[in-house]
């Protein structure tokens, strides 16, 4: 069975590059003034707010790529403890204790991870 991603991305520089291709042919028809000039100005504004909602789903992405892996070290951190407390270790939560404090340090220094 193939995984699939569960959030497909969309190809942001294809949008890019067709948002830019649909500007370049909105500003030609502008330069014969017609009917449509009113329409077309409209629709030239709404392509400029494109190239913004690229740049915040980019960042949107980053983010939420690195909170997927504080996720998945906070399972591990969880599944260590579990582990470690079963095996009758003496400081179990030693785990969750290191990952907060790992997570807590990267989020105060403004770092992506270890």
């Amino acid at each position: 069975m193939t995984h699939r991603h569960p959030y497909p991305h969309t190809d942001l520089q294809e949008v890019a590059h067709r948002n830019t291709t649909a500007a370049q042919l909105l500003a030609a028809l502008t330069r014969d003034p017609l009917p449509l000039l009113p329409i077309l100005a409209h629709v030239i504004a709404a392509l400029d707010d494109i190239e913004a909602l690229i740049d915040e789903v980019t960042g949107l992405r980053a983010e939420l790529a690195s909170v997927r892996y504080q996720r998945a070290n906070l399972l591990a951190a969880i599944r260590a403890t579990l582990a470690a407390d079963h095996d009758g270790d003496d400081d179990p939560l030693y785990y969750v204790r290191d990952e907060l404090h790992a997570q807590t340090h990267t989020a105060e220094t403004g770092g992506e991870g270890r």
